[in-house]
């Protein structure tokens, strides 16, 4: 007995609600492990580039759980799309703020110390100073253009009708 046919364009929007999941979660797995063991401490903008993929993360597994001809698992799947965008921007933003093209934040955090002496504690990180690179492109840059030409080739998918 043969299987029932998928809709159309039903193995790209599988491919691509599962790219939705699995690069946000890269990218912030990324960042968490190069803080907690890479000894990396993040800034404003750092923080500021996680929450979009978290959102990323809720989506994506909202699309997962959803049955592929819902019409609901396209939008939660672009969605997730363009949450990894926004932290790509954010990225964009932060590491032209690295390479002195304009000018960040100009507040300081204090991730969360509730007592001047936590505050004296707290290792000083600025938004344009370069912690670490790999081929001379900073972690925000990395995430931007991780973030940015995969959100593009999920939407691509996503919106992708003919194969299946």
């Amino acid at each position: 007995m043969l299987a029932p046919a998928m809709p159309e364009g039903a193995t790209s929007l599988k491919q691509a609600r599962i790219l939705a999941l699995l690069v946000p979660a890269a990218l912030l797995g990324g960042a968490l492990f190069s803080q907690y063991v890479g000894g990396l401490y993040p800034c404003e903008m750092c923080y500021w580039q996680r929450w979009p993929h978290g959102a990323a993360i809720v989506l994506a597994l909202g699309a997962l759980f959803s049955p592929l001809s819902a019409p609901r698992t396209k939008a939660l799947t672009l969605l997730a799309a363009a949450a990894i965008a926004i932290s790509g921007a954010i990225g964009v933003f932060h590491a032209g703020v690295e390479l002195e093209l304009w000018e960040g934040i100009t507040t300081c955090s204090t991730n969360g110390a509730t007592s001047l002496e936590d505050i004296l504690n707290v290792p000083l990180v600025r938004c344009d100073q370069v912690q670490w690179t790999f081929l001379g492109i900073s972690l925000a840059g990395w995430n931007a253009l991780f973030s940015l030409g995969s959100a593009a080739v999920i939407a691509y998918l996503a919106k992708r009708k003919g194969r299946t």
